[in-house]
């Protein structure tokens, strides 16, 4: 089959190019089996090698090539042609809430900057246990914060979020879900400074629980979900008598 594709370009060094357009490319030969990332490397190699984008593994788990496809952030190597109506020009642009580079590629640093913010990092000063052995815990202290370990840092739920668009100084639900995993471990001893971080003006309450993330998320995290239950956190100055449950994936 042939398919078109829309994409949104923009280049700040070509004069005339300053601004973003849309170009469209046609392709032939597209099975429906084909990932749109696989597509837009056709795009580079053989019609336009000017295009830029960000990917590596390839594979869903890096989360370098997130993007809006169709109006809907996803990651380009887990979309297949059968996935999106290929009888329309499949439109492809940058995430929003973020500083565009060049074509699909943006500025990453406010996103990172909102994750260092909230300490994503295991803090524990206690000893070593003597015989050597790590730090454990119980299976279900475990199940409280597995689902926000599966994070990759792709920033599809964070630029999905109408909150963010409109302030770029909210932390976002990314930053909140990194917190969420170290917040509900039993092992950590920084969950009051995180919790503190988030209850700033542009920290949790920002959320208003649009939604958006939650289906943004390529690896299916309970995001508004993790958000909720640092609020209740918030509120009860602990995560003391917090029931956090196994997230459930359809």
């Amino acid at each position: 089959m042939d398919v078109t594709f829309r994409i949104r370009r923009f280049n700040p060094e070509i004069p005339g190019k300053n601004k973003p357009y849309w170009e469209n490319f046609t392709l032939n030969e597209v099975d429906e089996t084909d990932r749109v990332l696989e597509l837009l490397h056709r795009i580079k190699w053989e019609q336009d090698g000017t295009l830029t984008l960000r990917r590596a593994c390839a594979h869903g788990v890096c989360g370098s090539d997130a993007m809006r496809i169709n109006g809907v952030n996803k990651l380009a190597c887990k979309v297949l042609v059968k996935d999106v109506n290929a009888d329309r020009p499949i439109q492809v642009e940058p995430i929003l809430g973020l500083p565009v580079l060049k074509d699909l590629v943006v500025d990453m640093e406010p996103f990172f900057e909102h994750y260092r913010a909230v300490m994503p990092y295991f803090v524990n000063s206690d000893p070593v246990p003597a015989d050597g052995r790590e730090r454990l815990q119980t299976q279900e202290d475990r199940e409280k914060f597995d689902d926000t370990t599966k994070c990759i840092l792709c920033a599809a739920c964070t630029t999905s979020c109408p909150s963010y668009w409109a302030n770029g100084k909210y932390v976002g639900p990314a930053a909140i879900v990194q917190a969420h995993r170290f917040i509900f471990d039993s092992r950590d001893q920084a969950a009051g400074e995180r919790l503190d971080v988030l209850a700033e003006p542009n920290g949790v309450w920002r959320c208003r629980t649009i939604y958006n993330c939650t289906p943004a998320c390529p690896r299916e995290i309970q995001v508004t979900r993790a958000i909720g239950e640092v609020k209740l956190a918030i509120r009860n100055g602990s995560t003391e008598g917090i029931i956090t449950e196994p997230a459930t994936h359809d």
